[in-house]
């Protein structure tokens, strides 16, 4: 009868795990795979956003260093971007872009905020029926809205000016002349986006407690000092959130000139996201549409820093 050395009984007990030992590897091999199961969820998503986002903002930008000829690219480096710095269209553009938003932007959320208020008031019957009147206007297609304004501001068969002759007022070159293109085009805008922001400051009003304005009421706080010094504070938020939306929806105007005046007369309501559009598919000069995008992009940019930035220190 032999008995084992120690040694040998160690490599015995060794070489044979424990009872607990297997459901140890199998719990660990389990908290791998659930590591693994939220990149695994993600990873469609990421394909599609790498493919249809990160592709063709990465292609544009080689483009952008490309200058097309017809059907051949020579490379250029940055000579699209020093182009655009003498480009009298581009500026153009540029001045068209700007006066509409120094212009409409305001007026349109000036409007926007009393019509809030308007529809926050305790004295307003049917409120539902007018919120849904205001802001329907934002649920119609960009294309079809366009046409529509197009339709109703013709200088020959256009309802306003049947309108204004009904009243024994002359007929209005609406889109004929470049002053009154302009007009039209920030009227459509108002138009369409005024109920949109209209609804932002609304959900923002009923938020702020009515304790503040009693509390204000009772100190001797008229109507005009309450609404300064308690409603505008509270409005600080949706104030931003829509100057900033309304800064980069009007640095991106597109449809409605499109649509309306096809950027004319003249090119005066050529905008950057116009000009953009008529490089490219009109003139088929997508390395010098590319730079435009890529400049449009840095615009935008740095008016959403500067916006964010004055907030933080009004705060």
């Amino acid at each position: 009868m032999t008995t084992a050395t120690p040694a040998r009984a160690g490599r015995r007990a060794g070489s044979r795990p424990g009872p607990a030992a297997a459901p140890a590897r199998r719990r660990a091999g389990r908290g791998g795979g659930a590591r693994l199961a939220p990149y695994l969820f993600v990873l469609p998503a990421l394909a599609l956003f790498a493919a249809f986002r990160l592709y063709p903002v990465a292609w544009s930008f080689v483009l952008s260093l490309y200058r097309t000829e017809g059907t051949t690219q020579t490379w250029t480096g940055l000579g699209n971007y020093e182009r655009l710095l003498h480009d009298p269209l581009f500026w153009k553009a540029l001045g068209n872009t700007a006066l509409i938003l120094v212009v409409q932007v305001p007026v349109m959320l000036a409007l926007a905020l009393g019509l809030a208020v308007a529809l926050n008031s305790a004295l307003l019957r049917w409120k539902p029926l007018f919120r849904l009147g205001f802001f329907l206007p934002v649920v119609t297609g960009l294309v079809t809205y366009g046409l529509m304004m197009g339709a109703l501001l013709n200088q020959d068969s256009g309802a306003v000016n049947w309108l204004l002759q009904l009243v024994g007022l002359p007929e209005v070159h609406w889109l004929n002349d470049p002053f009154w293109a302009r007009v039209s085009i920030m009227l459509a805008l108002t138009w369409h986006y005024t109920g949109y922001n209209a609804v932002i400051y609304l959900a923002r009003l009923q938020s702020i407690p009515a304790e503040h304005h009693e509390a204000a009421a009772v100190d001797g706080a008229g109507p005009l000092r309450r609404f300064w010094h308690v409603t505008l504070p509270g409005l600080r938020p949706a104030l931003l959130l829509t100057v900033v939306l309304s800064t980069i929806g009007t640095l991106q105007l597109f449809d409605e000139p499109f649509i309306m005046t096809g950027g004319g007369p003249d090119n005066a309501t050529t905008t950057i996201g116009v000009y953009l559009y008529q490089t490219g598919f009109r003139y088929f000069d997508f390395g010098y549409a590319s730079a435009i995008g890529y400049a449009l992009v840095l615009i935008i940019s740095l008016f959403g820093l500067v916006q964010v930035k004055l907030a933080k220190e009004e705060d």
